[in-house]
C-alpha cells in the first residue's frame, strides 16, 4: 500500500506539494500550513487571524484524511516575529483554544528570518495518526 495525498475538497491545487500524506500505518503528515484560505487567499490582520487561518487549516486536513483534532501528535511553528508572538500570549491562546480547544500536542516553535510566501508571517506543521 502507497501512501494517500490528503486534500481537502474545495481546496486550490497545490503546486509541487502536497498538503497532507496519509501513510498506510496511519500516519498524516501535514506540511507547513500559512495563513491563506482555501483559495489561497490571506487572512487580513496579520499574525493573529493567519496563525487561526493555519490551524483550522490543519484541521481540515486531519479531517479530510478520517481523523479529529484529538489525533493530532505534533505541531511544529516557524514565526517571523519574536517580538510581536510575546506580546500577544493571551489572544494566542484564545485562538488556539478557538481552534483546537484544550488538546495541546508536542509543540515546537522556530523564529525564522522569511518564509515563501511573502504574505506569511506564520507556518505550522503537524504530525498526526488516523485510525482507519
Amino acid at each position: 500500500m502507497k501512501p494517500e495525498v490528503i486534500h481537502p475538497e474545495g481546496w486550490a491545487k497545490a503546486l509541487g506539494y502536497a498538503n497532507g500524506m496519509l501513510m498506510p500505518d496511519g500516519t498524516l503528515h501535514i506540511g507547513g500550513q500559512i495563513g491563506w484560505d482555501k483559495d489561497k487567499r490571506f487572512a487580513p490582520g496579520g499574525f493573529l487571524p493567519q496563525m487561526e487561518q493555519a490551524l483550522t487549516n490543519i484541521v481540515d486536513i486531519v479531517t479530510s484524511a478520517g481523523g479529529e483534532i484529538s489525533d493530532i501528535g505534533r505541531l511544529t511553528w516557524f514565526i517571523k516575529d519574536k517580538t510581536e508572538y510575546l506580546a500577544k500570549q493571551r489572544e494566542v491562546g484564545e485562538v488556539y483554544r478557538r481552534v483546537f480547544g484544550k488538546h495541546f500536542p508536542a509543540m515546537s516553535m522556530l523564529v525564522v528570518k522569511d518564509l515563501i510566501e511573502d504574505e506569511a508571517v506564520i507556518e505550522i506543521e503537524a504530525t498526526a495518526f488516523v485510525r482507519r
